[in-house]
C-alpha cells in the first residue's frame, strides 16, 4: 500500500532563521506532513518558485520588503492552479484581511506545532478538491473572531445559524461560535445552502434528518426539525412548515 502523498510546501519570508523554524515543526508533523520543495526571500522570489513547480501549499509572511504577503496572496490566488495559502506572521491585525483573501489559515508567530498541524490537516481537506474538475475550488465559510481569535469555519460543516440577541450562534457537529451579523444577510447570501425554518433560525439544507411532532412550553403544539450530527432539536414556525416538508420530501 503506498503511503499518502505528503503536501508540497514552498516557505515564504525574508527571515532565514523564521524559514528554518518553520522547516523544523514541519518535520515534526504527523499526517497529512510536508514536502518543503523551496523557499523564497521575497515576493518576486516567491513568483518564480510557483512558476518553475506545482506546490499544494504557501506559508507565507506578511511583512517583507518589496511586495508584502498580502500582495503576493493576490497574486497567488489568481494563478491557473493555485496553491493554499496560510499566513504565517507576527501582525494579528491582518487577519480579516488574510481571510477575505481566501487564506486557509492565519498563523502567528512564534507557531506552536499544534497549530501548524491544524493548518496541514485542512489544507489536507481542501488539496484533494482543487485536484478534481474544479482545480481552484474553495469552499465558502464563515469567518469567526472570537477572543483575539480569527478562524475560518467552511459553510459544509455548519449545521444551523440561529439569532440570540445581538448575536448569531453558528452550530457545528463538534461546537458552537458566535458570528456578529445578520441572519437575513446571511440567508440571501447563502440560499443554496441554508433555509429558514424560523424567525430566528436558519438550517443547512443537506444536514435536515427529520421532521417530528414536538410540544413548545412558550408555543404549544408544533413541529421540529432534527439534523444529523446532533441531538438538539430546532422548532419550525407553522408559516415555514411547509417548505420544510418539501426540502425533506425532496
Amino acid at each position: 500500500m503506498m503511503p499518502p502523498r505528503r503536501l508540497r510546501v514552498l516557505l515564504v519570508d525574508d527571515e532565514a532563521l523564521a524559514r528554518l523554524r518553520l522547516r523544523t515543526l514541519l518535520a515534526d508533523c504527523a499526517a497529512p506532513g510536508a514536502d518543503v520543495r523551496a523557499e523564497a526571500a521575497n515576493a518576486v522570489q516567491a513568483m518564480v518558485a510557483l512558476q518553475r513547480e506545482a506546490f499544494d501549499l504557501v506559508l507565507l509572511d506578511i511583512h517583507m520588503p518589496g511586495a508584502d504577503g498580502v500582495t503576493l496572496a493576490r497574486s497567488i490566488t489568481a494563478l491557473p492552479a493555485a496553491p493554499a495559502v496560510v499566513f504565517v506572521t507576527a501582525h494579528a491585525e491582518h487577519a480579516v484581511q488574510a481571510f477575505e483573501l481566501s487564506a486557509i489559515d492565519y498563523l502567528t508567530k512564534p507557531v506552536r506545532l499544534e497549530r501548524l498541524q491544524q493548518a496541514l490537516q485542512k489544507v489536507e481537506r481542501l488539496v484533494p478538491v482543487k485536484h478534481a474538475s474544479q482545480p481552484d475550488f474553495i469552499e465558502e465559510s464563515l469567518i469567526i473572531q472570537d477572543r483575539g481569535r480569527t478562524e475560518r469555519v467552511p459553510l459544509g460543516e455548519v449545521l444551523y445559524l440561529k439569532a440570540e440577541l445581538k448575536y448569531i450562534t453558528v452550530r457545528t457537529a463538534t461546537r458552537s461560535y458566535v458570528l456578529d451579523g445578520s441572519l437575513g444577510e446571511l440567508e440571501e447570501k447563502y440560499a443554496q445552502q441554508f433555509m429558514r425554518i424560523h424567525r430566528n433560525a436558519l438550517i443547512s439544507r443537506r444536514a435536515v434528518r427529520a421532521l417530528e411532532k414536538h410540544f413548545d412550553p412558550e408555543e404549544g403544539e408544533g413541529w421540529a426539525v432534527r439534523l444529523n450530527g446532533i441531538n438538539e432539536l430546532l422548532a419550525v414556525s407553522r408559516r415555514q412548515l411547509s417548505a420544510v416538508r418539501e426540502a425533506i420530501s425532496g
